[in-house]
Formats: structure tokens, C-alpha cells, sequence
């Protein structure tokens, strides 16, 4: 048997990086910069005000109060938007609005609520001080500086940034073409009816869906049977528009093991990795295209996506965070472990306000089939391989998903 961080290992490096490309901004969400951006233009690129009011010189209301305002005429209505504004007239105010530019002249901007919202004439209940209320240039981002780094998880905030810098693509790591592959005679599709010996598929959905979140483009092929021709038949027709295969079930030691028995001196190499529960992996190439090749039943399905696929992609992706959140938690329940393994138990983690450790219970056996007890989970709990009993109370660590 290998280690799971052998195969982690293996697998990180048959992935490797994916290539830069240029998109447009609204199909890069969710994927990393594979370049700086550099700002086209200072942020704001010009001063503004802050608050809907009037542009004043601090000068030409000073001492004004509640009870002794100043009373001035309103040369000028600035609405945003407006491209060419005049100076500031001495002892006169400008009506302006929220993100307007400042006139020349201008120091501050007095609010709208202290004063009376005069349109030709206003009276003035407050003194200001110069920058009162005034966005200045360059405040945000400098014009010309790095406005986002190489290696950036583009959500919502980073991709308005981009555009107000002036960028309408940006260069990301390209997305993989993930073709998803389920096999096993016994799978249905729902919602055909079952007959004894079938079940419903499964794993590719669950595959589908975790790639998805990475931001893959995903294709699946459901319940492939299992023969050796009808597998080559359905995948290789497709491996020239694929970065990468997925593949559920056919990689054990019985004698159907479909996946296993087309690949074997292909290019994929098939192994026995220290885990409960997850332990047929394989990986490798096929006609040139990565293989990753994994259990089939769903828990393992499920476990190996995070001990392997998950950190391979995203690293893949350019994150330079790649793992899961680990935590340590107080069991609340004894559990057993076999020697030698890695087991990954389902678990529910909580955590109270003034407690230095949370807690955590499992959520069902250690059966690689109770899909179920997966739902309710929002951890694994990680036992070492030289660990075969933790007795409830013990500290352990936790993989928050």
C-alpha cells in the first residue's frame, strides 16, 4: 500500500497547472488571476463628494450654526455625471450630489440635512473643515499601481475592482475540461424502475456537482457497463476535448473491474492507498490525457474527491490555499480505527463561544455505503494510521467541509 499523501502527491503532479488565458470579467468568477492587474486609473479618478449637499469653501461658512446659519446663493447644480464644472465662485455654494466631481475652489462639502435644501439661495447650519465629505484621487488606487495580484480568487468584489480600474478581460487559469465517468452494470438512471441486483447512479452527480464549485466545465458519462469494449468505446471518442478524466468504480480486485482492466498498461497505474474508506485509487495517462480513477462506492467517492482531486484542481487552478479548514475537537463518542489506515469518519463539529476546543460526534459507521449519514456531516474526522482507538473526550482532528 502508498501513503495518502503519496497519492496526493502523485496526483498534484499529474494534474500540474493549468495554462493562462484571457476572458471576459463575467465568465472569470471563481477562478485565480494569472496576472497582476495594474490600475488604467486611480480610484476615484477625480475628487468627489461623499454626500449629497453643497460644495462650499470652508471659509464662506465658518461659525455657521443652528441658530446663526449662513445664508448663501447657489451658483451651480452638480449632478454625478457631469464632465465639465466650473470654479467655485467666492462666497456662493454648488448644489452637488453623491460621486460629482468637486468644483475648483471647493475644500468640503456641507450635507443636505444642515441646511434647508435651498435651490437658488441656502442657508447653512454648520461650519465645515477643507476634506470634509470629499473623496479624494487616488484615495483608493493609484492609476499605474497593482490593483490585484497574481494568484487572486476572483468573486465579486475583486471582479468589480477589475472594472473600475478599467479592465473588461482579465488572465486567469484556464478551467479544466473534466469528462466524469460512472461504471458499473448494476446502475440505473432514475427514474427508471429497479429491478433486483440494480441501484441508482449516483457518483456522477456528485462528482459533477464538486467540480462544478471549482469552477470545471464538466460532461458525464452515466452507468457505463461493465466491459471493457463499451468503456473504450464511450470515453475515447471524447479524450481530444478533455484536460481530465473522472472515473467511479471498476478499479478493485474482482473480476469486473472494468476500469482497471481497459487502462492497465495504458498509461494508468492502479494502487492501494492507506485509507478507510477509499482504498483502490489509480491515476495516470491515456492517449495523453490525465486519468484520475476512483472507488465506487459513494462515501469513498466522496472522501477521495477531498483527500485528492479537491487540493490537485485547485492547485491546478493557481489557489495557494488548497486544503480544508483543520480543526481540533473533543470527541464525544469512543471510535475504532485499523491499523494502518487513514480513516476518514463522517462527523458534525460544533463550537461554543468561550470554549478552546469544539466538539465532535460522528455521523454513522464507518461503511463506505451510508451516503445518508454523509448529508447530515459537516466534517471528517481524520484518525491517523497509527491510531486504532480514540476514547471519547480524546482531542482529534477535523476537516471542515
Amino acid at each position: 500500500m502508498i501513503s495518502v499523501d503519496e497519492h496526493r502527491t502523485t496526483v498534484t503532479a499529474l494534474l500540474g497547472v493549468r495554462p493562462a488565458v484571457e476572458l471576459p470579467l463575467a465568465d472569470c468568477t471563481g477562478l485565480v488571476l494569472a496576472e497582476d492587474v495594474r490600475a488604467q486609473v486611480s480610484l476615484p479618478p477625480f475628487d468627489n463628494s461623499a454626500m449629497d449637499g453643497y460644495a462650499v469653501r470652508s471659509v464662506d461658512v465658518a461659525g455657521a450654526t443652528e441658530s446663526g446659519p449662513v445664508e448663501l446663493p447657489v451658483s451651480e447644480d452638480i449632478p454625478a455625471g457631469r464632465t465639465e464644472v466650473p470654479p467655485l465662485l467666492p462666497g456662493t455654494v454648488d448644489r452637488i450630489m453623491t460621486g460629482a466631481p468637486m468644483p475648483p475652489g471647493a475644500d468640503s462639502v456641507v450635507m443636505v440635512e444642515r441646511t434647508d435644501g435651498g435651490a437658488e439661495n441656502v442657508r447653512v447650519f454648520a461650519s465645515s473643515t477643507p476634506g470634509d465629505h470629499v473623496r479624494r484621487t487616488g484615495e483608493d488606487v493609484v492609476s499605474g499601481t497593482v490593483a490585484l495580484t497574481a494568484g487572486t480568487v476572483l468573486g465579486p468584489a475583486q471582479l468589480g475592482l477589475a472594472s473600475a480600474v478599467g479592465m473588461d478581460r482579465l488572465v486567469v487559469h484556464e478551467p479544466p475540461r473534466v469528462l466524469v465517468v460512472s461504471t458499473g452494470t448494476e446502475l440505473v438512471l432514475p427514474p427508471a424502475e429497479l429491478r433486483h441486483g440494480q441501484i441508482y447512479e449516483s457518483n456522477s452527480v456528485m462528482l459533477v456537482a464538486a467540480l462544478r464549485s471549482l469552477g470545471c466545465h464538466v460532461e458525464s458519462v452515466r452507468s457505463v457497463a461493465d466491459d471493457v469494449d463499451t468503456f473504450r468505446a464511450a470515453i475515447e471518442p471524447k479524450l481530444a476535448d478533455t484536460d481530465l478524466v473522472v472515473t467511479s468504480g471498476g478499479v478493485s480486485a474482482g473480476a469486473y473491474e472494468v476500469v482497471k482492466d481497459a487502462l492497465t498498461g495504458a498509461g494508468v497505474e492502479f494502487s492501494k492507498v492507506a485509507m478507510q474508506p477509499g482504498g483502490p485509487q489509480g491515476c495516470g495517462r491515456w492517449n495523453g490525457v490525465p486519468v484520475v480513477t476512483l472507488p465506487g462506492n459513494p462515501v469513498s467517492v466522496l472522501v477521495s474527491f477531498e483527500a485528492f482531486l479537491r487540493p490537485a484542481l485547485l492547485a491546478s487552478l493557481g489557489h495557494t490555499g488548497v486544503d480544508r479548514q483543520h480543526v481540533r475537537a473533543n470527541l464525544t463518542e469512543a471510535l475504532q480505527s485499523p491499523k494502518g489506515k487513514r480513516q476518514f469518519r463522517r462527523g458534525y463539529y460544533t463550537h461554543s463561544d468561550g470554549e478552546v476546543t469544539g466538539v465532535v460526534g460522528p455521523r454513522g459507521g464507518p461503511g463506505s455505503h451510508l451516503l445518508a449519514a454523509f448529508t447530515q456531516a459537516n466534517c471528517l474526522i481524520v484518525l491517523p494510521e497509527d491510531v486504532t482507538d480514540v476514547a471519547r473526550g480524546d482531542e482529534v482532528d477535523v476537516l471542515l467541509l
